[in-house]
């Protein structure tokens, strides 16, 4: 007869371990902030990917000896990796910045609690600060006025979808601000239809959203009938009317973690066109930063070339010649002069560095206008790979 087991002993045990793993994650960032300081001196890259990647081959030999499977191990120290890069980066760059470095910041973005804005500024500010002030806003234009105004700190602004492409509005708003970018970070999407009620989705009479979700979700509300759609100017302000109501003919679309500070319960999870949807935000500020040079940094510039047959070529052919990639580029129209374009150009570059400073003097050559909108650290960190025979 096998021995009678005890969950609340069992469960027991297991908290246990989870807090001795806390301590030891704990201890393991501590020990990486000190690479950090030892590499301001001798200059070294943050990341060294050939050592990333002999770290997790060796650690998934070692899981798979102690039965553990290697899609497993590569997954959670993937994970601990990115955070431990992330947080050296925050640390140089406030070495790199020591003026601006306060416990508290207070930032504007679109909407109010609950929104992906809020959620993609308390992302990036909890490596950052202790405290952050919230400023939420209907627009973005109320979002950059508040920062030009010196009301707040920072401003996060959406600027690209996977799934919706590109963020007209803001493009258009940067051609006309001092404001410089000092950061950016990418927020996953994660649409779901979040009710204030139990219910059904065959009671849903009315579905609330910002613009954006409704356009990263249109399949899955294609196939949806006598559903009236009802725009908000924010997810928050879309989570308010449904929370207060109480009503189960009305639901919204947002993230099941905003719509937690609300109430609301997802009713529908996963409806967004694509599996992986993520916005990239963009973070301004009145001053520029400096980039430490050890960290991957993206420089952002604007220019426009007037009606020259063959000028913005010239101008890529420039970034060619000098080895500088080219990861973003957009164009909108010039207000009040048809025809004319203005180009928004993302390269990976830190400003400081001597290709860039003769890529753009060369390129000041082919322009009627050129500005630099920011030189700011890579957010975005791509997982270490590892070979398939390796894992399988």
């Amino acid at each position: 007869m096998s021995e009678k087991l005890d969950l609340n002993e069992i469960r027991k045990e297991i908290t246990s371990l989870d807090k001795e793993l806390l301590t030891l994650f704990a201890k393991r960032r501590a020990l990486t902030l000190n690479v950090a300081k030892s590499k301001v001196q001798q200059i070294r890259p943050i990341r060294d990917q050939q050592r990333e990647q002999e770290l997790l081959i060796r650690l998934i030999k070692q899981g798979k000896a102690l039965g553990l499977d290697a899609h497993y191990v590569t997954s959670v120290f993937q994970t601990i990796i990115e955070d431990s890069v992330l947080n050296q980066q925050a640390y140089l760059q406030s070495l790199a910045n020591p003026n601006i470095q306060t416990p508290t910041v207070s930032v504007a973005f679109l909407g109010d609690k609950g929104s992906y804005s809020y959620l993609a500024s308390h992302r990036y500010f909890s490596r950052r600060a202790e405290k952050i002030v919230e400023s939420g806003c209907q627009n973005f234009s109320d979002i950059l006025q508040q920062v030009e105004s010196g009301q707040v700190d920072y401003g996060m602004l959406p600027i690209e979808n996977t799934s919706s492409g590109s963020i007209n509005q803001v493009y258009d708003l940067l051609q006309h601000t001092n404001l410089s970018i000092v950061g950016e970070i990418t927020q996953p999407i994660e649409h779901c239809l979040l009710t204030a009620v139990d219910t059904s989705l065959a009671k849903i009479k009315t579905i609330y959203a910002h613009g954006q979700p409704f356009a990263q979700c249109s399949n899955f509300l294609d196939k949806q009938k006598n559903i009236r759609i009802e725009y908000c100017d924010s997810t928050a302000d879309a989570m308010v009317k449904v929370s207060e109501s109480r009503d189960e003919t009305i639901a919204v679309i947002g993230s099941e973690e905003g719509g937690q500070l609300y109430q609301l319960q997802a009713l529908e999870k996963s409806i967004a066109n694509q599996n992986e949807n993520h916005s990239r935000f963009i973070l301004v500020a009145r001053k520029a930063v400096d980039v430490a040079e050890q960290i991957p940094a993206k420089t952002a510039i604007i220019l426009a070339t007037g009606q020259k047959a063959g000028a913005l070529v010239e101008c890529l052919l420039v970034l060619k010649e000098k080895g500088i990639n080219m990861c973003k580029l957009e164009s909108r129209p010039i207000q009040g002069r048809p025809w004319e374009e203005m180009f928004y150009i993302d390269v990976e570059a830190n400003l400081k560095s001597f290709a860039l400073q003769e890529a753009i003097n060369e390129i000041t050559k082919h322009t009627n206008f050129i500005k630099v909108l920011g030189c700011y650290p890579i957010e975005h960190i791509n997982p270490t790979s590892v070979p398939s025979t390796e894992i399988d």
